[in-house]
């Protein structure tokens, strides 16, 4: 039997969790030796994975205009664009 691979559609955690874990890992972040360790043992009380939290909080420094990169309103904007290009490309 062939297995496909389907992409879940339903995130894990809520963006309420999200924001609460990125707030810890600021709040917290002076009573570690490093970035990673504070998020390290954050993410072990909230029961998610530290790689997870580094992401979420990497994320909200591009938001806050603290990181570069595209933020999350600029990621959103080019796949709305992407997905257009696909409708127009398949209607002609």
């Amino acid at each position: 039997m062939e297995q496909t691979s389907k992409k879940k559609t339903a995130k894990p955690y809520s963006p309420e969790f999200r924001e609460r874990a990125v707030r810890l890992g600021g709040e917290h972040r002076d009573e570690y030796q490093s970035e990673a360790a504070a998020l390290t043992a954050i993410a072990g009380k909230l029961g998610c994975s530290p790689d997870s939290l580094r992401v979420w909080v990497r994320q909200a420094q591009r938001d806050g205009g603290e990181r570069p990169g595209q933020t999350t309103a600029e990621k959103a904007r080019i796949k709305e664009l992407e997905r257009e290009v696909r409708e127009l490309r398949q209607a002609n």
